[in-house]
C-alpha cells in the first residue's frame, strides 16, 4: 500500500532546520511535496530519510534538487536510496537545448578528414582483399579439384550472357549519338566523313569498355555486394567457415573470374554494336554506305585501338569483382547495412574505373599507342 509522503521540521541548538521525510518518495505517493520543498524558505542543513519507505527515480530527484538548493546533507539513507540518489546526482548536467553551432570552418575540416580517413581505409582494405583474392587462386591452381566449376560457369552466364541485350541497346543507342552529335559540329567544316573517324575509335578506344564497365558495376556489382553481404547478414558465410569452406575460394573466386574473363568480351561486343550504330545513322543522315563506312573504319582505325580495350576490360572486371565482394563481406549489424554496402560498391567501383581509365590514357599515349 503506498503512503503519502511528507516532512517534518526540527530545529537544531545552533538554528540551522532538519527536514525528517515518511512515507513513500515515489511519483504516486509524492502529491504536493515538490512545490512545498521549493517554496521552503528555511536553513536546512539536513535532510533525513530515516523514515521513508519506497523510493523511486522521481523521488531521488526531489531529495538532490532540495539537497543542492540549500546546500544540505542527505542522512539516513540505505544502500539502495544512496546508489539511486548518486545515480541522479551524476546526471545533473546544465544541457543546452540548442546547442552552439560549430564554426564553419572545424566543421569541414573535420569532414574532409573523416572523408580522408575512410578513404585511405577502405583502399587498404581492398588492397588487402585483392591479396586474399590472390591467395586463393593461387591455393586452386595447385588443388584443381577444389574449383566450383559450375559456380564459375553460372556466373559467366549471369554476367556475360544475361548482360548482353541491356549492353548491346545501351551501346547501339551511344553510336548513334556520337555520329549525330560530330557529324553536327563537323558539317559546320564540311568535313562529316570524318565522323567515321570519331565513332570507329572513340567506341573501340574509350566508351564501349568504359561504358560497358560502368553498367557492369551498377548491375552485377551491386549483385555481388547484394548477394554476398545478405549471406553474411544470415551467418551463412560463418557456417561456410564452420564446415571448413573458403568463403573466398566458394563466393568471390567465381564472381571475380567472371568479370575478369567476360568484361572483354562485352566491351568488344559493346564497341561493334556501338559502330553499327553509328554506322547506321550515317547512312541515313549521311548518305555513308554501310561497305563504304566500314572500308574506312578498317582504314583509319589502328589495330593499337583494339589492344586498348582489351588490356583495360579485365582490369576494369577486377576492379569491380573486387570492390562488390568486399563491400558484401563488410556487412554486418542489420538489413539497412546491406543497402549503405551495396551503393559503396556500385560507386567505388565507378569512381575507380574512370581513375585508371584516366591513367591508361596517359600510359598509353606515353607508349605511343595514340
Amino acid at each position: 500500500m503506498t503512503v503519502s509522503s511528507d516532512f517534518i521540521e526540527e530545529t537544531t541548538e545552533d538554528g540551522g532546520i532538519i527536514l525528517r521525510f515518511s512515507g513513500d518518495l515515489s511519483i504516486a505517493a509524492i502529491g504536493d511535496l515538490p512545490e512545498r520543498l521549493q517554496s521552503y524558505d528555511g536553513e536546512v542543513q539536513q535532510l533525513d530519510l530515516t523514515d521513508i519507505g519506497y523510493i523511486d527515480t522521481v523521488g531521488a530527484w526531489l531529495i538532490h534538487r532540495t539537497a543542492r538548493d540549500n546546500s544540505a546533507e542527505i542522512a539516513g539513507v540505505d544502500n539502495e536510496a544512496e546508489r539511486l540518489i548518486a545515480a541522479v546526482r551524476g546526471v545533473d548536467q546544465p544541457a543546452e537545448v540548442r546547442p552552439e553551432p560549430p564554426n564553419p570552418l572545424i566543421r569541414v575540416l573535420n569532414e574532409v578528414g573523416e572523408s580522408t580517413t575512410i578513404a585511405f581505409t577502405t583502399l587498404a582494405g581492398l588492397i588487402g582483399f585483392f591479396g586474399s583474392v590472390v591467395s586463393a587462386a593461387g591455393s586452386l591452381i595447385l588443388h584443381p579439384r577444389r574449383i566450383r566449376w559450375n559456380a564459375v560457369i553460372q556466373r559467366f552466364d549471369v554476367v556475360g550472357v544475361r548482360a548482353l541485350g541491356i549492353i548491346g541497346l545501351m551501346s547501339f543507342l551511344i553510336g548513334l549519338v556520337i555520329a549525330q552529335q560530330g557529324a553536327v559540329q563537323l558539317r559546320q567544316f564540311g568535313a562529316e566523313v570524318f565522323t567515321v573517324n570519331l565513332v570507329g575509335r572513340l567506341t573501340l578506344r574509350e566508351l564501349g569498355v568504359l561504358m560497358t564497365a560502368i553498367m557492369v558495376a551498377g548491375r552485377s556489382g551491386s549483385a555481388f555486394a547484394a548477394q554476398i553481404g545478405t549471406m553474411k547478414l544470415t551467418e551463412e558465410i560463418d557456417a561456410m567457415r564452420t564446415i571448413g569452406v573458403s568463403p573466398v575460394e566458394a563466393l568471390v573466386l567465381p564472381r571475380f573470374l567472371a568479370a575478369v574473363f567476360m568484361l572483354p568480351l562485352l566491351g568488344f561486343y559493346a564497341s561493334v554494336v556501338a559502330i553499327i550504330g553509328g554506322g547506321l545513322l550515317s547512312w541515313v543522315e549521311l548518305d555513308i554506305p554501310p561497305a563504304t563506312f566500314f572500308a574506312r573504319i578498317r582504314e583509319v582505325v589502328p589495330l593499337t585501338d583494339v589492344y586498348v580495350g582489351l588490356v583495360k576490360a579485365p582490369v576494369f572486371g577486377a576492379i569491380i569483382a573486387i570492390c562488390g565482394c568486399y563491400q558484401g563481406m563488410q556487412v554486418k549489424g542489420n538489413a539497412e547495412e546491406v543497402g549503405k554496402r551495396t551503393t559503396a560498391a556500385v560507386v567505388q567501383a565507378i569512381f575507380l574505373v574512370i581513375v585508371l581509365d584516366a591513367f591508361f590514357a596517359v600510359f598509353f599515349s606515353w607508349i605511343g599507342w595514340n
